[in-house]
C-alpha cells in the first residue's frame, strides 16, 4: 500500500484525534453504562477497550451523533459479555454480589444515578434478562430515546417499548420500598459501625429490621457465608461471632460506595471487605459484604461515574 503524501498524514492524525477526543469526552458515561449492565468494574473496563477498538475504525464523517454511536457500541459489547457472565455466575461459589466502587461524594447529589448504581438496585437488575436490563438502564437511567435503544439492542422501536414497560414493572415489584435519604442512611450506617466496633449486641440489634438479610461474597477465595442469613437475632449473632474470630488489627472506615454510605474493613492495613447497607424506614433491611479479593483490587482508586 503506498504511503500517504502531503496533507494525508495530517488528515489521518486529525481523524484519530477527533475519535480520541470524543471517546475521552464520553468515557465516564460509557463506563457507567457498562457497569450498570454488568455489575463489574473489571468487565466494564474490558468493554470500554472493545468499544475503543471498534470506535477507532469508524468513519467519523458518517456519524451524526457521536455520543449515541458510542453508547450503542458499548451496549452491544456489554450484552455480549453479560450473556457470557450469566454462564460464569451459574458456577460461582456462594452469593454473587456486584463489584463495589469507591465513588466521589458528588455522585450522591444525583439521586437517580446513585440509586441506579446502589448494590440493592444492581441486584434487582440481575433478575432481568440481558436485553431487558439494557433497555431499562438506557431508558430509565440515561434517558436514551427509543430509536437509539432499538439500534443498540437490535429490536424494533415497538418491541423496545414493550420490553421497557415489562422491565419497569419487574423492577418496581422488586426494588426497595421506603428507601432512606442519604442523611438517614449515613446516620444508620454510623450507628451500625459503632455497634460493630464496640461489640454492643443490643445497639447492633437496634439498627436491624426484623427481616434483615445478609449476603456475603467471598468468591470461593475468602471465607464467607455461602447462603443468605435472615433475621435480626441471627444476623447480630453472626457479626458478634465473626468479629470475635478476626485475627489481626481491625480498622473500619466510613466510605462512599456506589454513591451511598458504606464501610471498608481493613485487617493489618489490607482491605478485607467492603460492606453496603440497604436502609428502609430507619432500619437496615439488607447487608451486602464483598470479600472476594478480585472485586476489591481497585477499591482504593476512586471511580468516576456519570450520566
Amino acid at each position: 500500500m503506498p504511503e500517504p503524501e502531503g496533507d494525508a498524514f495530517g488528515a489521518a492524525d486529525a481523524t484519530v484525534d477527533a475519535a480520541t477526543e470524543a471517546f475521552v469526552e464520553h468515557r465516564n458515561l460509557l463506563f457507567t453504562v457498562a457497569y450498570e449492565m454488568l455489575g463489574s468494574a473489571a468487565d466494564a473496563e474490558d468493554v470500554l477497550q472493545e468499544t475503543w477498538m471498534r470506535w477507532s475504525g469508524v468513519d467519523l464523517e458518517s456519524v451524526r451523533d457521536r455520543r449515541a454511536y458510542l453508547v450503542t457500541i458499548t451496549t452491544r459489547q456489554s450484552l455480549t459479555r453479560l450473556r457470557a457472565l450469566g454462564r460464569r455466575k451459574e458456577s460461582y461459589f456462594g452469593p454473587w454480589l456486584p463489584e463495589p466502587l469507591l465513588t466521589a461524594p458528588d455522585v450522591a447529589e444525583d439521586v437517580e444515578l446513585a440509586d441506579s448504581v446502589s448494590t440493592a438496585m444492581l441486584l434487582v437488575l440481575e433478575t432481568l434478562a440481558p436485553t431487558e436490563r439494557a433497555v431499562f438502564v438506557l431508558r430509565e437511567v440515561f434517558d436514551v430515546g427509543y430509536g437509539e435503544i432499538a439500534e443498540a439492542v437490535g429490536k424494533s422501536q415497538a418491541a423496545v417499548r414493550q420490553i421497557a414497560h415489562r422491565a419497569r414493572a419487574h423492577v418496581a415489584e422488586r426494588r426497595p420500598r421506603g428507601v432512606a435519604t442519604l442523611k438517614e442512611t449515613r446516620e444508620v450506617t454510623a450507628a451500625f459501625q459503632r455497634a460493630v466496633e464496640t461489640g454492643d449486641l443490643q445497639a447492633l440489634l437496634d439498627t436491624l429490621a426484623p427481616d434483615v438479610v445478609v449476603l456475603a461474597d467471598g468468591g470461593g477465595v475468602k471465607q464467607a457465608i455461602s447462603k443468605p442469613v435472615v433475621g435480626a437475632d441471627r444476623v447480630a449473632r453472626l457479626f458478634e461471632l465473626g468479629m470475635s474470630r478476626l485475627e489481626g488489627e481491625l480498622r473500619i472506615d466510613a466510605v462512599q460506595v456506589n454513591g451511598w454510605p458504606g464501610l471498608m474493613l481493613r485487617l493489618d492495613g489490607e482491605v478485607d471487605s467492603v460492606m453496603t447497607l440497604r436502609v428502609e424506614d430507619g432500619l437496615i433491611t439488607g447487608i451486602y459484604n464483598v470479600r472476594n479479593p478480585e472485586k476489591l483490587s481497585r477499591f482504593g482508586e476512586e471511580t468516576v461515574i456519570r450520566r
